[in-house]
């Protein structure tokens, strides 16, 4: 319960790694914003299954391609709750096709959810987490952002850009206090891998749990050894190859 009456603002958690992430953070006796998503089902059904845990849930569904939904949802949602410790950027979206079948529209739709709602949502989020005694911002990027994937360039694009977003920031903000981390998995079968990559059966793929249960690790172990970045890659891959 080392999150007890802390407040965590989540995005992307109508399911998979999102929904696995917000059900650890209740375990941890956080009370969670969820926030942005237009599945209004999906959403309900995450909420739900925290409050069982116990702890208080809100969200705010709205399009994170949207500057005003974030700008006037945000604020209203960290009052309402009194403050912000923990922020976890998971919102995602992915495109699979080639460098010149990927329309203009598609790209700018991937970057702006996967690296300008972050850059957004974290301006917002700076002033109350300077305010917490236990800040933390955690990333999720992905493996791209290590490496130029064929028929993922708008993705692999904006998850470049999310992790050298999360290394300034980092360097900013250290001396307040605010843990600032980026997790890079690479082959966790959700529902967004089964439409950009449906080649892929699941098999020897990484689990959202398992992408939670980092989040957790990074939560709870909060000492004098900082990890920066965890890279994640499926069983399947060669090590230290990304």
């Amino acid at each position: 319960m080392c999150l007890k009456n802390k407040t965590a603002l989540l995005t992307g958690a109508s399911g998979g790694i999102g929904r696995e992430i917000a059900l650890s953070l209740a375990e941890m006796g956080a009370n969670i914003i969820l926030f942005g998503g237009s599945n209004l089902k999906n959403l309900q059904e995450t909420a739900f299954a925290v409050s069982e845990k116990g702890v208080r849930v809100q969200f705010f569904a709205g399009d994170l391609t949207d500057e005003k939904f974030i700008l006037e949802n945000f604020e209203l949602a960290v009052k309402q709750f009194g403050g912000l410790d923990v922020l976890i950027n998971n919102a995602g979206v992915a495109f699979n096709a080639g460098f010149d079948k990927t329309p203009l529209d598609v790209f700018d739709k991937i970057m702006n959810i996967n690296a300008r709602a972050p850059f957004i949502i974290i301006q917002q989020a700076l002033p109350y987490l300077k305010k917490s005694d236990r800040a933390s911002v955690i990333n999720i990027a992905s493996i791209v952002a290590h490496s130029g994937y064929p028929y993922q360039s708008a993705y692999t694009a904006s998850k470049h850009a999310l992790l050298g977003l999360t290394k300034s920031l980092a360097n900013e903000v250290y001396k307040d206090g605010i843990r600032v981390h980026a997790i890079s998995p690479g082959g966790v079968y959700t529902d967004m891998v089964k439409i950009s990559r449906p080649d892929l059966t699941g098999e020897g793929m990484i689990s959202p749990k398992e992408i939670a249960d980092i989040v957790e690790f990074l939560l709870k172990n909060r000492g004098n050894a900082v990890i920066d970045e965890i890279i994640v890659h499926r069983i399947g891959k060669e090590p230290f190859l990304v």
